[in-house]
């Protein structure tokens, strides 16, 4: 049976590849490492769990849900947003509720562009954004991140043509995958870049919950002006370890909100009501298993700097996500280093090309074992005398 056209024209899926060549190699009885994935470690906290586990046995949550999600959600997260970061969201308008983050982001596209319109896209940046691009027939340009811009996009290089044609800006900070976080001098830039162009802009804040050294990342609906241009796209995946549960929103413009919702109406019937509810306590309680899993994830982040350096790689440490953006040593690419190091020293990192061209020369190394198979996974790559 042939296929269509759009899914021929979908990106080869990276890390489905990377999973794929780790449980290769553990197959054959390798003792790998895996510091490629994004798959936080830790298990969903006790609470939610046990939210969950009530609301299941309650028959009432059997039903379809609500199309557009539960209103115990929706105002869950209202009070979310304005607890956190004191902006005001208006439930019943300004909330999509998503099946997991990256559904929406793959939609999204689909909702603002025409075929052949464009969207501007980071590099490096999270491949699945691509998907949207297939799927929506759209065109795209990239935006570098670089170090010495601290890996934010500098919108003064755009061209005139590459302005007008764009109508989709997507950003994300904390980013994945570089680790860098955004400035509220930033998003102020941002939201005016996207008034002078008349952009729209979706900004992934999937590590919102995940800024070190006691710096809070800021939102982008706190700039003044950011809903008249865009959304903030949150997921519970990382925040509250609830990545398999697929529950995420989209706050902000009340149009784009429409049209997600719109979209969403045609594709699902929403999530499993006792999903929400879960998710709506794991918002609204206290939030201390928070607090408590960043603390263990900057300590993994300062052991793999001292690891790190105790073995001459010199690196520069993330202020937020929970990854680490590394450099390859001198002389080799990124796929190459990241297939030694799986071939020689059992150890699995993402290879940065597969995050843009502008990922090459780095690896994308995650905070997701625990600080000894950090160590661990150091010990082995010193062995091999790269740096």
């Amino acid at each position: 049976m042939k296929l269509s056209k759009k899914m021929n024209a979908l990106p080869e899926q990276f890390f489905a590849k990377l999973s794929h060549n780790v449980a290769q190699a553990m197959a054959e009885g390798r003792d790998v490492i895996n510091l490629g994935q994004g798959n936080p470690d830790r298990p969903t906290p006790t609470h939610i769990i046990e939210a969950m586990q009530q609301a299941t046995a309650d028959a009432s949550m059997h039903k379809y849900s609500p199309f557009r999600g539960t209103v115990e959600l929706k105002e869950a997260i209202a009070t979310f947003y304005k607890r956190e970061y004191n902006v005001d969201i208006d439930p019943a308008t300004e909330v999509a509720v998503l099946f997991g983050a990256k559904a929406g982001l793959v939609e999204l596209p689909l909702v603002l562009l025409d075929d052949g319109d464009t969207m501007l896209l980071p590099d490096p940046g999270y491949p699945d954004y691509l998907s949207g691009v297939a799927l929506a027939n759209i065109q795209f340009e990239t935006m570098p991140l670089v170090a010495e811009n601290a890996f934010l996009p500098d919108y003064s290089v755009l061209t005139d043509a590459q302005k007008q044609a764009a109508k989709l800006l997507y950003i994300n900070y904390p980013n994945n995958p570089t680790g860098a976080v955004a400035t509220p001098a930033f998003f102020e830039e941002t939201v005016q870049f996207a008034r002078d162009n008349d952009i729209a802009v979706m900004h992934d804040f999937a590590y919102g919950s995940l800024g070190f050294d006691s710096v809070k990342p800021p939102s982008f609906l706190q700039t003044p002006g950011a809903k008249d241009v865009g959304v903030e796209f949150y997921t519970l995946s990382k925040t509250y370890n609830m990545a398999g549960w697929r529950v995420g929103f989209a706050v902000g413009n009340a149009d784009i909100i429409e049209g997600l919702n719109l979209i969403q109406d045609h594709l699902y019937c929403s999530l499993f009501p006792a999903i929400q509810h879960a998710a709506a306590v794991a918002l609204t309680s206290p939030q201390d298993c928070v607090a408590e899993q960043l603390a263990i994830y900057e300590k993994r982040r300062n052991t793999l700097k001292a690891t790190a350096e105790k073995i001459g790689w010199h690196i520069d440490v993330p202020a937020g996500s929970f990854f680490a953006w590394l450099p390859v040593p001198t002389g080799m690419t990124s796929s190459e280093f990241a297939d030694l190091l799986l071939e020689k020293a059992d150890v699995a990192v993402a290879d940065g090309n597969g995050f843009g061209p502008h990922g090459e020369g780095y690896v994308r190394v995650g905070l997701l074992v625990d600080d000894s198979r950090i160590e661990e996974a150091m010990n082995r790559i010193a062995t091999l005398n790269l740096f």
